[in-house]
C-alpha cells in the first residue's frame, strides 16, 4: 500500500510541468509546502514566446483560454491549451496543467493539476494534487482542514500484505491526492488526508477518507470493489 500512495505509485511525472517539484520526496503531500516557491522559480524560466506574464507571478500560456470573468491570483502557472472558465477563482499557489479545465465557480488554492485534469463545475480543490486525466464531478470538493484543527494523518486499512498504515503528514492543511485517471462522482466530499489510487472510481455523493486502493470502485467505506 505504501508504494501505491507514493509519488511514483500515483503519478506519471511526464504529464506535468511540475515534475521537478516531486524530486527527492516519497509522498506527494510533501510537495504542498513547496508549491509557492517552485512556481516563482519555474515561472521566471518559462519561454516568453509560449507564456505571457499577466500579473505578479502569474504566467499563462498564450494558447490557454481564460474567461474574462475568471479571477487569477499568483503565484500561478496556466499551461498550454488549458481552459479557465467563467467565474473560476484561483487563489494562488496553483499549477494548471496542459489541456486542463477549471470550470464555472471552481476554486483552486495551493494545488497541482496534472495535464488533462478536469474540475469543471462548482468544485473546491485546496492543498491537493490531481494526477493525469483525473476528473471531479460537479459539486465534488476536497476538504483540507480537520474539524478539530489537528494535523492530518494519512490512514489506510490496507488491502495488501503490508497491512494498515498511519502516516503523520505534519500538515494542518491537506486535501486529497488523486492518482492518474481517478474519477470522482458528483457531490462527493474527499476528507482531509484522502489518497485515491490510480484508475479508481468514486461513486457520486460519497464521503471518502483515508486511502482508497488503485483500480477499484468505491461505493462506500465498507464496499470497495475491484474493477474488472
Amino acid at each position: 500500500m505504501q508504494r501505491e500512495i507514493s509519488v511514483s505509485g500515483l503519478y506519471d511525472l511526464d504529464q506535468t510541468i511540475a515534475a521537478k517539484l516531486f524530486e527527492g520526496i516519497t509522498y506527494p503531500w510533501e510537495a504542498l509546502p513547496k508549491i509557492h516557491d517552485f512556481i516563482i522559480s519555474l515561472g521566471e524560466t518559462l519561454p516568453k514566446d509560449i507564456y505571457e506574464e499577466r500579473g505578479e507571478h502569474i504566467w499563462v500560456a498564450k494558447s490557454a483560454k481564460v474567461a474574462p470573468t475568471a479571477c487569477l491570483n499568483g503565484p500561478l502557472i496556466v499551461d498550454e491549451e488549458a481552459e479557465i472558465r467563467h467565474c473560476a477563482f484561483v487563489r494562488g499557489n496553483a499549477i494548471v496543467g496542459k489541456g486542463a479545465v477549471v470550470g464555472n465557480s471552481t476554486e483552486l488554492k495551493n494545488v497541482v493539476l496534472f495535464n488533462k485534469v478536469q474540475v469543471p463545475h462548482y468544485n473546491y480543490v485546496g492543498d491537493s494534487i490531481l494526477g493525469f486525466k483525473a476528473h471531479m464531478g460537479a459539486g465534488s470538493i476536497t476538504s483540507n482542514v480537520k474539524s478539530d484543527k489537528t494535523l492530518v494523518v494519512v490512514k489506510g486499512e490496507g488491502a495488501s500484505t503490508e497491512g494498515s498504515i498511519s502516516i503523520e503528514t505534519g500538515l494542518k492543511k491537506m486535501g486529497a491526492m488523486l492518482g492518474d485517471y481517478v474519477e470522482v462522482g458528483c457531490n462527493s466530499v474527499l476528507n482531509p488526508g484522502t489518497v485515491v489510487g490510480r484508475n479508481t472510481i468514486i461513486y457520486p455523493t460519497s464521503m471518502v477518507r483515508g486511502v482508497v486502493p488503485e483500480g477499484c470502485i468505491y461505493k462506500k467505506a465498507t464496499e470497495i470493489a475491484e474493477k474488472k
